[in-house]
C-alpha cells in the first residue's frame, strides 16, 4: 500500500527546552569523564561529526536546496536555511579573507547556552558547544568538502558575541565514471 502523495511525512520535533537541558547535562557528565578541556572538546566535536554525516541527507530532502556554486553561497545555506531549520535562529555571514574560502557565523543567540550562565570552573579552555563544529563539518564532508570549523569566540569565555570560524580547505574531488559506448 502506497501513501497519498498530498501528504507529507510527519517529522517529530522535540522540545527545545528538553535537547537544551540534555545537552548541558552531556556536556557536565562529559567533564566528569575527562579532566582535559581537550579531550572533551574532542568528543564533542567527535560526536557532532556523527550526527552533522547523518543530519545532512536529512536538510538534504527537507530543504531543497539546489547545487551551490561557491563557498560564500554554502555558507549562506548552512547560515539561512540550515540554522533556522533545525535551532531556530539565522546567523550573520562575513567573509573573513580575500580568497574567499574562509567565513564567520555570528551567532545573536545561541540556544544550546540558553540556560548556561558560566562555565564550570576550571575549565576556561572549554568549548561548550563544539558539537556544533563536528556537525557542521560532518555535513560538509558528506557532500565532498573538507572543512576547518572552529569557535573563534565565544559569550561563556566573555567575547561579546559567538563565532564560528569555518575554513574551506579543498574540494574533494568526485569520482567520475566514464560511460562505455
Amino acid at each position: 500500500m502506497s501513501r497519498p502523495a498530498h501528504r507529507r511525512p510527519a517529522y517529530h520535533k522535540i522540545n527545545k527546552d528538553l535537547f537544551v537541558l540534555t545537552y548541558g547535562a552531556l556536556v557536565a557528565q562529559l567533564c566528569k569523564d575527562y579532566e582535559k578541556d581537550e579531550d572533551v572538546n574532542q568528543y564533542l566535536d567527535k560526536m557532532g561529526y556523527g550526527i552533522g554525516t547523518r543530519l545532512v541527507e536529512d536538510f538534504l530532502a527537507r530543504s531543497c536546496v539546489g547545487r551551490c556554486h561557491s563557498y560564500s553561497e554554502i555558507t549562506d545555506i548552512i547560515a539561512q536555511v540550515a540554522f533556522k531549520m533545525y535551532l531556530g535562529i539565522t546567523p550573520s555571514v562575513t567573509c573573513n579573507n580575500s580568497s574567499r574560502n574562509e567565513f564567520s557565523l555570528i551567532l545573536d543567540k545561541n540556544p544550546l547556552v540558553e540556560f548556561v550562565e558560566e562555565l564550570p570552573a576550571g575549565r576556561s579552555s572549554l568549548c561548550y558547544c563544539n558539537l556544533l563544529c563536528g556537525i557542521i563539518r560532518g555535513a560538509l564532508e558528506m557532500v565532498h568538502l573538507t572543512a576547518d570549523v572552529t569557535f573563534l569566540q565565544d559569550r561563556l569565555k566573555g567575547d561579546s558575541v559567538t563565532e564560528i570560524g569555518i575554513k574551506f580547505l579543498k574540494k574533494q574531488e568526485e569520482k567520475k565514471y566514464r560511460w562505455k559506448k
